[in-house]
C-alpha cells in the first residue's frame, strides 16, 4: 500500500484511508488514551535535528534546544539523548532539563527578567552560560555570582533592529521589542560586563524573532552581529562564542521557509567571508525541531448548522491549542479516518470552551461525523507548553510514538490534579 505522506509531515501518513503516526495508527491511539491527545513522532523530531547537524558537519557548533517550544520530559529526553544542550527561560526549565537527563554545562539561560534566586539556582548547578538582556540584569548577576565566589559565563543579547517579516507578538529583535540591548549601545556595555567582577565574558547572543520564514534576516542580523564582534573584540575583549539564536520557521499553511541545512550553509558562507569561521557557534532552534513532529486528535462533539456558519465543535479547545486564539494562527485540521460517508461542509471548528475567541480552524472543508477524530497538525510547538486549565479542563495526555511502540509521557490530568495544591479557608 502506497503512502500518502502529509506535506510538511514526512512521519505522518495515510495508509489507504488511514492516519498513521510512523507505524501506529492514530484512530487507535485515539481509541487507547482517549481525546484530546498530543502524538510526537520521535523520527520526526530527530530528522528536523539532523538537517542542523548535516548543515553543521565539521563546526564547532553547539545545537541547544529552546525548550519553551514544547518542554514536555519526554521530548526533552529525546533532544539530550540526541547530544543537545537547551536554552532555558526559567528556573523550572532548568529543573525539567536537569529531570530529563541534560547536561547542566550545556544550558543556556535566556530572558528579560531572571530573578536573584534563579540566577543563584543556575550557577549552583553549573550552567554554560547567562544570556543577558539588559545592563542592569548584568549588574545584579555579577553581584549574585560574587557572593557565591564564582563567576557567572555571560553572553549579551543584543538587539540588531532587523525585521524578521513575522507575527508581532514574536518579533523579537525590532527596537520596540523588550529584548536584548540596543545594537548602538552593546561595546559600552561589553566594556561594562568585562570590568564587573562577578561576570566572565563568553560571547555574543542575537535572536530576531520566531517562525521566520525568510533567508534575508538571517543573514542583515549575522552582518550587524559580526560588525559588533569586530568592535569588541578591538576593544579588547575576546568572545569564545557567537550564538545566533533560533526562530526557523515551519510549514503551517504553505509556508515555505529554507531547510535548516541549506540556510546554515549561506549563513557559513557569510561568516567565513567574514573572518570569524573558527569561531564557536551556539543555535537555540526550538518550532523547528518539534513543530510538524506534533499532532493533536479531538472528537468531533456536535455539528452545529447556523444561518451564517456552520459549526464542528470539538473537544479540544484554546487551553489545549492557543496559538489560533492568540495569534490567529493557522493548523491544518485532516480526519484520522479519511472516505467517510459524510458530504463536506464548510464548518468553523471550535472548542467547548465559554469564549467566542475559543475557534482552532475557520471555514474548514470537512467531511465528518459527530464522533469522528480529526488530526490537528503542526501542534508540536507551543500548544502544550502553553497549555492551560481554563474552564477546569485537564491537559491533554501526550504519547511519543518510536516506530511501533507508543509512549504515553503524560497522563491526562484530571480535576484533583487542578486542585492539588489549593485549600479551603477554615471557618
Amino acid at each position: 500500500m502506497t503512502d500518502h505522506k502529509l506535506p510538511g509531515h514526512p512521519h505522518f501518513a495515510y495508509r489507504g484511508n488511514d492516519l498513521f503516526a510512523e507505524d501506529l495508527m492514530v484512530s487507535e491511539l485515539a481509541s487507547l488514551h482517549g481525546t484530546p491527545l498530543f502524538v510526537y513522532s520521535k523520527a520526526a523530531m530527530l530528522s528536523a535535528l539532523a538537517a542542523y547537524q548535516r548543515g553543521f558537519a565539521g563546526r564547532d557548533v553547539q545545537i541547544c534546544y529552546a525548550m519553551k517550544a514544547n518542554s514536555s520530559l519526554g521530548v526533552l529526553q529525546v533532544f539530550a539523548g540526541a547530544g543537545c544542550g537547551f536554552d532555558i527561560v526559567s528556573g523550572g526549565e532548568l529543573e525539567r532539563v536537569l529531570a530529563a537527563g541534560g547536561q547542566a554545562n550545556k544550558i543556556i539561560f535566556s530572558g528579560v527578567g531572571k530573578t536573584r534566586a534563579e540566577m543563584r539556582q543556575a550557577l549552583a548547578a553549573g550552567i554554560g552560560c547567562f544570556n543577558v538582556e539588559s545592563e542592569a540584569e548584568l549588574d545584579v548577576l555579577s553581584g549574585v555570582a560574587a557572593a557565591m565566589n564564582l563567576r557567572a559565563p555571560v553572553s549579551i543579547r543584543v538587539n540588531p533592529n532587523v525585521d524578521p517579516k513575522t507575527h508581532p507578538y514574536i518579533s523579537t529583535g525590532l527596537k520596540g521589542n523588550k529584548f536584548g540591548v540596543a545594537h548602538e549601545d552593546a561595546l559600552r556595555i561589553y566594556q561594562h560586563a568585562a570590568a564587573l567582577p562577578g561576570l566572565q565574558v563568553a560571547g555574543i547572543d542575537c535572536h530576531i524573532g520566531s517562525q521566520i520564514t525568510e533567508t534575508t534576516p538571517y543573514l542583515d542580523a549575522m552582518d550587524r552581529v559580526l560588525d559588533l564582534v569586530a568592535s569588541i573584540e578591538s576593544a579588547g575583549i575576546e568572545l569564545e562564542h557567537i550564538d545566533f539564536g533560533g526562530g526557523l520557521g515551519i510549514n503551517y499553511n504553505g509556508d515555505t521557509p529554507p531547510e535548516a541545512d541549506v540556510l546554515w550553509r549561506q549563513l557559513l558562507a557569510k561568516l567565513d567571508a567574514r573572518g570569524y569561521g573558527s569561531k564557536k557557534l551556539m543555535i537555540e532552534p526550538g518550532r523547528s525541531l518539534v513543530g510538524n513532529a506534533g499532532i493533536c486528535l479531538t472528537e468531533v462533539l456536535y455539528l452545529k448548522p447556523g444561518e451564517q456558519k456552520n459549526f464542528c465543535i470539538i473537544d479540544a479547545a484554546m487551553n489545549d491549542l492557543p496559538r489560533p486564539a492568540m495569534y490567529q494562527a493557522f493548523h491544518a485540521i485532516v480526519p484520522a479516518v479519511a472516505g467517510g460517508p459524510a458530504p463536506a461542509t464548510t464548518y468553523d471548528v471550535v472548542g467547548p470552551v465559554c469564549e467566542s475567541g475559543d475557534w482552532i480552524g475557520r471555514d474548514r472543508p470537512l467531511a465528518v461525523n459527530a464522533g469522528d477524530v480529526l488530526a490537528v497538525l503542526s501542534a508540536g510547538a507551543y500548544c502544550m507548553s502553553m497549555a492551560s486549565n481554563y474552564n477546569t479542563r485537564g491537559r491533554a495526555a501526550e504519547v511519543l510514538v518510536d516506530g511501533s511502540q507508543a509512549h504515553l509521557i503524560r497522563r491526562r490530568e484530571d480535576a484533583q490534579d487542578q486542585m492539588r495544591h489549593e485549600q479551603l479557608v477554615a471557618e
